[in-house]
């Protein structure tokens, strides 16, 4: 069983909701994204998705585009990102999904991709500007090397298209929780409880649901399990703690594990 879903699969036994956390790899320096994985690890994450930096991120908003560019600025390439799994997964059991957009992985080419993806033990990937009717042969190569494609259903996806975006669909759907780009919210919307009960029936006993995109708080985490999801995703609160001590390491760490058992607790 591919770790992702074992992963789901034991919380779902315990009665618990899955703790996704994103932090953009290389920000600040690629020397940290190691220790900031494990600090995470250590407050309780279930999930972690390693972000490789990217000059256009168009699903981003301010924060994570901002992280990109120190990330970027820092020297940070997406094979180095790839080796950081490597890195971590050597320590750590915890699964690992990477999120980048396809530009990286055409450059690699895919079969190149997915191999050292495979060989640095990555378990699943995100590509947000993939859409399913262009994905056939990334579907393929990934799934020969046993990689998870986690695809994303937005509050504008139909029904119809939904269900075909399942189908192509492995790890767990990322529920896209309102309209614009990430960032940290002061409250979860009326429209993401709703867009959560729209995809329960669709999703249930077939994939994990997770939801993401101004998911920053406890209360946003309990109330998007509460409402039924599988796992709630946060990036930018992670995020803002890494740009806010960039040169306080020690005290950057401490704040994002604290953070992170906050926000598990929440998952309960």
């Amino acid at each position: 069983m591919r770790e992702i879903k074992g992963t789901f699969l034991n919380l779902k036994k315990q009665g618990d909701g899955a703790l996704i956390a994103y932090v953009t790899a290389g920000d600040p320096k690629p020397r940290y994204t190691p220790k900031i994985v494990e600090a995470l690890v250590n407050g309780g994450v279930d999930v972690i998705e390693l972000g490789i930096p990217f000059s256009d991120p168009i699903a981003d908003g301010p924060t994570i585009q901002a992280a990109s560019v120190r990330a970027l600025k820092a020297g940070t390439i997406p094979k180095m990102v790839l080796e950081m799994v490597r890195e971590i997964k050597e320590k750590h059991s915890v699964p690992i999904a990477i999120l980048t957009y396809y530009n990286p992985i055409f450059r690699m080419g895919l079969e190149n991709f997915f191999k050292l993806a495979r060989n640095c033990n990555v378990d699943g990937v995100i590509v947000p500007d993939l859409p399913i009717e262009e994905a056939y042969e990334y579907k393929k190569v990934s799934e020969a090397h046993e990689i998870d494609t986690i695809f994303l259903a937005a509050p504008y996806t139909s029904t119809e298209r939904l269900q075909k975006i399942i189908d192509y669909t492995s790890g767990f759907l990322y529920l896209v929780s309102l309209f614009g780009v990430t960032g940290a919210r002061e409250k979860v919307q009326d429209l993401t409880i709703q867009q959560i009960k729209k995809f329960l029936p669709y999703t249930k006993g077939r994939i994990p649901l997770a939801v993401g995109f101004g998911i920053s708080k406890p209360e946003h985490v309990k109330a998007v399990i509460g409402s039924g999801a599988d796992g709630a995703i946060v990036g930018s609160a992670f995020v803002n703690i890494v740009q806010k001590n960039q040169g306080k390491i020690p005290k950057m760490l401490a704040e994002i594990e604290q953070y992170a058992r906050k926000l598990k607790e929440a998952t309960k």
